[in-house]
């Protein structure tokens, strides 16, 4: 099976002065605003890592959804937060590392088993196989 989803943007000026919109295929995200100023200078508005982000953060708690199903396991709730680092490094910025932090509800979970779980998730959402950065992984299951 192959699925092909796309993103797009429009970019226009300069790096600072510039400024661009982004949308994806489907239309949910739709012209959205990007700039220098939002990705660089805290400025409201998105940027690529927030994207990055809920990307990720949507495929892991997929992943986990999946991989707790297999052992018989349904969660009620699965909130994960994705927080992209960008570093300036040698020869420039890069994504350098995402650090996962997951809060579970699963009814009849015991820790060990969502741990190893949330564990696998992390090395098998196919986002997380995406980059070359470290990931890591704070995982919490509520009673």
């Amino acid at each position: 099976m192959s699925i092909k989803k796309s993103g797009s943007a429009v970019w226009q000026g300069g790096l600072k002065d510039g400024k661009g919109t982004v949308s994806t295929q489907s239309g949910v995200i739709q012209d959205v605003p990007y700039s220098f100023a939002k990705r660089f200078e805290g400025e409201a508005g998105s940027n690529p890592e927030e994207l990055i982000g809920a990307a990720h953060a949507s495929c892991y708690s997929m992943a986990l959804s999946m991989i707790l199903g297999e052992a018989g396991l349904t969660a009620e709730r699965i909130a994960t937060e994705a927080k992209v680092s960008l570093e300036e490094v040698e020869g420039g910025f890069a994504i350098t590392a995402i650090h996962l932090d997951t809060v579970a509800k699963i009814p009849g979970a015991d820790e060990a088993a969502f741990q190893d779980a949330a564990n696998k998730a992390k090395e098998g959402c196919p986002v997380s196989k995406l980059f070359n950065a470290e990931i890591s992984l704070s995982a919490k299951l509520e009673n």
